[in-house]
Protein backbone atom coordinates (compact mmCIF):
# COMPACT_ATOMS: atom_id res chain seq x y z
CA UNK A 1 0.00 0.00 0.00
CA UNK A 2 2.93 2.40 0.58
CA UNK A 3 4.52 1.58 -2.60
CA UNK A 4 1.09 2.33 -4.09
CA UNK A 5 0.83 5.86 -2.90
CA UNK A 6 4.60 6.55 -3.07
CA UNK A 7 3.96 6.00 -6.88
CA UNK A 8 0.73 8.18 -7.41
CA UNK A 9 2.19 11.03 -4.92
CA UNK A 10 5.17 10.61 -7.59
CA UNK A 11 2.63 10.63 -10.79
CA UNK A 12 0.46 13.71 -9.57
CA UNK A 13 4.12 15.40 -8.78
CA UNK A 14 4.88 15.20 -12.84
CA UNK A 15 1.74 15.80 -13.88
CA UNK A 16 2.00 19.27 -11.90
CA UNK A 17 5.58 19.99 -13.63
CA UNK A 18 4.37 18.56 -17.03
CA UNK A 19 1.42 20.85 -16.77
CA UNK A 20 3.18 24.01 -17.27
CA UNK A 21 5.04 22.06 -20.60
CA UNK A 22 1.77 20.88 -21.91
CA UNK A 23 0.24 24.47 -21.71
CA UNK A 24 3.62 25.90 -23.89
CA UNK A 25 2.80 23.44 -26.19
CA UNK A 26 -0.48 24.00 -26.56
CA UNK A 27 0.07 27.47 -26.87
CA UNK A 28 2.72 27.11 -29.54
CA UNK A 29 0.43 24.93 -31.55
CA UNK A 30 -2.27 27.63 -31.11
CA UNK A 31 -0.40 30.18 -32.36
CA UNK A 32 1.03 28.01 -35.23
CA UNK A 33 -2.44 27.61 -36.34
CA UNK A 34 -3.45 30.99 -36.18
CA UNK A 35 -6.13 30.55 -33.92
CA UNK A 36 -7.91 33.14 -32.06
CA UNK A 37 -10.86 34.33 -30.03
CA UNK A 38 -13.69 31.55 -29.04
CA UNK A 39 -12.09 29.10 -31.48
CA UNK A 40 -8.23 29.32 -29.63
CA UNK A 41 -10.00 28.65 -26.41
CA UNK A 42 -11.44 25.75 -27.28
CA UNK A 43 -8.52 24.60 -29.15
CA UNK A 44 -6.63 24.62 -25.69
CA UNK A 45 -9.26 23.19 -23.53
CA UNK A 46 -9.63 20.03 -25.75
CA UNK A 47 -5.17 19.72 -26.22
CA UNK A 48 -4.43 20.29 -22.80
CA UNK A 49 -7.28 18.16 -22.06
CA UNK A 50 -6.07 15.76 -24.16
CA UNK A 51 -2.55 15.50 -22.83
CA UNK A 52 -3.45 15.44 -19.40
CA UNK A 53 -5.27 12.59 -20.10
CA UNK A 54 -2.01 10.78 -22.05
CA UNK A 55 -0.39 11.84 -19.21
CA UNK A 56 -1.86 9.94 -16.50
CA UNK A 57 -2.45 6.87 -18.40
CA UNK A 58 0.79 6.45 -18.34
CA UNK A 59 0.91 7.41 -14.74
CA UNK A 60 -1.57 4.53 -14.21
CA UNK A 61 -0.15 1.97 -16.97
CA UNK A 62 3.39 2.25 -14.38
CA UNK A 63 1.54 1.53 -11.54
CA UNK A 64 -0.06 -1.20 -13.32
CA UNK A 65 3.69 -2.54 -14.08
CA UNK A 66 4.42 -2.48 -10.54
CA UNK A 67 1.81 -4.40 -9.74
CA UNK A 68 2.57 -6.79 -12.30
CA UNK A 69 -1.24 -7.05 -14.39
CA UNK A 70 -1.82 -8.26 -17.01
CA UNK A 71 -4.58 -8.71 -19.44
CA UNK A 72 -8.59 -7.40 -18.81
CA UNK A 73 -7.07 -6.80 -15.01
CA UNK A 74 -4.34 -4.34 -16.43
CA UNK A 75 -7.17 -2.63 -19.14
CA UNK A 76 -9.28 -2.63 -15.88
CA UNK A 77 -6.58 -1.05 -13.62
CA UNK A 78 -5.90 1.68 -15.98
CA UNK A 79 -9.30 2.66 -17.09
CA UNK A 80 -10.62 2.94 -13.64
CA UNK A 81 -6.91 4.56 -12.31
CA UNK A 82 -7.05 7.12 -15.55
CA UNK A 83 -10.68 7.88 -14.36
CA UNK A 84 -10.15 8.63 -10.88
CA UNK A 85 -6.68 10.49 -11.76
CA UNK A 86 -8.78 12.61 -14.15
CA UNK A 87 -11.60 13.04 -11.70
CA UNK A 88 -9.14 14.61 -9.03
CA UNK A 89 -7.40 16.93 -11.54
CA UNK A 90 -10.98 18.43 -12.42
CA UNK A 91 -11.87 18.76 -9.23
CA UNK A 92 -8.30 20.78 -7.93
CA UNK A 93 -9.20 23.26 -11.39
CA UNK A 94 -12.35 23.71 -10.18
CA UNK A 95 -11.22 24.63 -6.85
CA UNK A 96 -8.96 27.03 -7.65
CA UNK A 97 -11.03 29.05 -10.28
CA UNK A 98 -13.87 29.23 -7.06
CA UNK A 99 -10.42 30.74 -5.52
CA UNK A 100 -10.11 32.63 -8.16
CA UNK A 101 -13.39 34.39 -8.03
CA UNK A 102 -12.98 34.54 -4.40
CA UNK A 103 -16.35 32.28 -3.91
CA UNK A 104 -17.01 30.40 -0.07
CA UNK A 105 -19.88 28.73 1.52
CA UNK A 106 -22.27 27.40 -0.57
CA UNK A 107 -21.79 29.41 -3.35
CA UNK A 108 -18.47 27.69 -3.49
CA UNK A 109 -19.76 24.61 -3.41
CA UNK A 110 -21.84 24.77 -6.15
CA UNK A 111 -19.62 26.11 -8.41
CA UNK A 112 -17.30 23.15 -8.19
CA UNK A 113 -19.57 20.71 -8.32
CA UNK A 114 -21.03 21.83 -11.31
CA UNK A 115 -17.66 22.93 -12.99
CA UNK A 116 -15.97 19.08 -12.02
CA UNK A 117 -19.09 17.80 -13.60
CA UNK A 118 -18.48 19.71 -16.75
CA UNK A 119 -21.42 21.92 -16.71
Amino acid sequence: MKKIFIAFTLAMAGLSTSALAVDASCEAKATEKKLAGAAKTSFMKKCESDASAATASAACEAQAAEKKLAGAAKNSFVKKCSTDTMAGNAQSACEAQAAEKKLAGAAKNSFVKKCAAGG
